[in-house]
């Protein structure tokens, strides 16, 4: 069995960043890809990024492009999520989780995604 442990959330201004950390212990199982969602109070989970583990191809919201960048070690089954130009409105716990390209839905969708990790809070303050 795969368990994924985010870290590295914490409180910041806007404008500030932070560094997340998702590791992954247990059984490994083969997987195309590692993402990021996030989830605000009230508000349905949503694709933040996400990364193939052979190549590196990476893939962002459009919310997200241009100020965070995903990252992988895989020789340490670790995953990243660098997060710069932070903005009030990225507040959300932020879960990694494994895809699975056998499940339905393509890399934005929640659905294709069999691992999640408990989460770690990021709130940015105006």
């Amino acid at each position: 069995q795969v368990q994924l442990v985010e870290s590295g959330g914490g409180l910041v201004q806007a404008g500030g960043s932070l560094r997340l950390s998702c590791a992954a212990s247990g059984r490994t199982f083969s997987s195309s890809a590692m993402g990021w969602f996030r989830q605000a109070p009230g508000k349905e989970r949503e694709f933040v990024a996400a990364i193939r583990w052979s190549g590196g191809s990476t893939y962002y919201a459009d919310s997200v492009k241009g100020r965070f960048t995903i990252s992988r070690d895989n020789a340490k089954n670790t995953v990243y999520l660098q997060m710069n130009s932070l903005k009030p409105e990225d507040t959300a716990v932020y879960y990694c989780a494994r895809r699975n390209q056998y499940y339905s839905g393509g890399y934005y969708s929640v659905s294709s995604y069999d691992y999640w990790g408990q989460g770690t809070q990021v709130t940015v303050s105006s």
